[in-house]
């Protein structure tokens, strides 16, 4: 069946204003199954002032709390419903396992969503204490307001997850959205809003604009009517944004991926090791933003953990995702498998030693074999660059001091897991590393709950947690002064 996907504005489907299209390419096969909209600035406008519409004045604006957290429960439960179906949407546009998103991305935005119906009440004022006015005694309180239109850039790697991350949070403090979805993944993000559009919220609370980023992204950047940005994607696209952003004051918050750390102490469980370092390796054809893609090893046991995780790589079912027994798919586009390709061949030059895997070169679909690199050091691009593939590079350490040394010796802060049964330890490296999210022998969970973001190149802000929505707030203070 061939897919026409269309923009979604204020509770209608529209073409693109000029007509122009998106051709979407099937990872496995390389052929194309359907097109999207290519979004314009007309159509950005368009759906930021119907965003706008119901924050001055519309239904959207007259809801308080409460009555947003019930609509939040009621998308929450028809996510829920279509789960099967959203997860299906995900897999199917990246090439994924399709068990992946049923056991992680779709429990996860469920609980989003059920989490920030309840933070929607919560999101209280305060009263300050202050030494008067003039000797006049004052009263002195804040209320939380929403930022305003938000515009919500998502990428491609977990897009119903993300968008959802997004979407919970600011729905909660009483924002509307504008989102763009990535062009390979705009599916789940259009279905969202038609399940939102059940739920009951008002047309123009959610809109979504499918398109290339430096068109519909820019335009959300450039827009006077959009108060926020909020994007996951490269650090470079990011720096765009920020640039762009900046000029215009609007608040922007930025998950900007990483080179995550998997330290390995010799006293860990080597088993829960392995099999942790393999899924922080190898989930989602290694295309999270989290992936432990540094495993810094004790010398001690680096040879035994090497072999040990090479066998990992060598035994990973590489095809088609939706054959039975299939356990990885492609990456999600071309110019990914270029890329990560590119990086295993530099890996190679640069002296670094192949365990498992190497360059891939399939007949057809866009399919990279696990990797596993040793006698790498940190300095090397593969233990540098974000490579965004299942590509892991071991390089051992001698000392805590230079576990964490090498940990911290990045660009990028977003997560690290430390693998000891030592908890004196743990909590030790885990306060001495550099970033948002620390999991001791685990990888970092991502749950609705709890706050995510990173330091350093992986980004600005939070997301998840109560700190998620208050993050789409403003605090206005105000004074009324109380003559005696």
């Amino acid at each position: 069946m061939t897919e026409h996907l269309n923009h979604f504005i204020e509770g209608a489907s529209f073409e693109a204003s000029d007509g122009r299209r998106i051709n979407l390419v099937n990872p496995v096969t390389e052929q194309v199954y359907g097109s999207s909209a290519q979004g314009t600035t007309e159509d950005v406008d368009r759906a930021v002032t119907a965003a706008h519409r119901q924050l001055e004045g519309g239904a959207w604006s007259q809801l308080d709390g409460a009555q947003r957290g019930q609509l939040l429960s009621k998308l929450a439960d028809l996510v829920e419903r279509d789960s099967e179906m959203l997860a299906d949407m995900d897999a199917n546009a990246i090439g994924r396992s399709p068990i992946e998103p049923r056991r992680m991305d779709l429990p996860n935005a469920i609980a989003n969503l059920r989490a920030a119906a309840g933070w929607a009440n919560q999101l209280e004022g305060r009263t300050i204490p202050t030494g008067g006015y003039f000797g006049t005694k004052t009263l002195s309180y804040t209320v939380r307001e929403p930022v305003g239109v938000v515009g919500a850039i998502v990428p491609w790697n977990s897009p119903l997850m993300i968008t959802v991350w997004k979407l919970a949070a600011l729905l909660a403090a009483g924002c509307t959205v504008v989102i763009k979805p990535s062009e390979e993944t705009p599916q789940s993000a259009l279905h969202l809003a038609v399940l939102a559009q059940e739920a009951g919220f008002p047309d123009g609370v959610i809109n979504v604009v499918t398109g290339y980023g430096n068109e519909v992204g820019r335009a959300l950047c450039e827009h006077p009517l959009v108060a926020k940005i909020s994007f996951t994607g490269s650090p470079e696209a990011g720096r765009e944004i920020q640039r762009t952003a900046g000029v215009l004051f609007k608040r922007v918050a930025l998950e900007l991926g990483g080179k995550s750390p998997q330290i390995v102490f010799d006293d860990a469980s080597f088993e829960d090791a392995l099999r942790g370092c393999a899924l922080g390796l190898f989930a989602n054809q290694g295309q999270v933003c989290a992936a432990g893609s540094r495993i810094l090893v004790h010398r001690s046991i680096a040879d035994r953990f090497g072999a040990a995780l090479a066998d990992a790589a060598k035994a990973v079912n590489v095809g088609d995702p939706r054959q039975p027994g299939v356990q990885m798919g492609p990456v999600a586009k071309k110019a990914q498998f270029d890329r990560v390709n590119r990086y295993i061949q530099l890996g190679i030059d640069q002296g670094a030693s192949l365990l498992a895997g190497g360059v891939s070169t399939p007949e057809r679909g866009w399919f990279v074999r696990p990797t596993i690199f040793t006698n790498a050091n940190n300095a090397m691009a593969i233990a540098q660059d974000e490579i965004f593939g299942p590509v892991g590079t071991l390089i051992t350490f001698d000392s805590e001091e230079e576990a964490i040394a090498l940990a911290n010796d990045s660009s990028y802060g977003l997560a690290a897991t430390v693998w000891t049964t030592d908890l004196v330890r743990a909590h030790r490296v885990a306060a001495a590393v550099k970033a948002g999210a620390v999991g001791i022998n685990c990888w970092s969970p991502l749950d609705a709950n709890l706050p995510w973001g990173g330091v350093k190149t992986s980004g600005i802000g939070r997301e998840g947690g109560f700190a998620g929505a208050v993050a789409y707030t403003e605090e206005k203070v105000i004074t009324v002064l109380l003559p005696s």
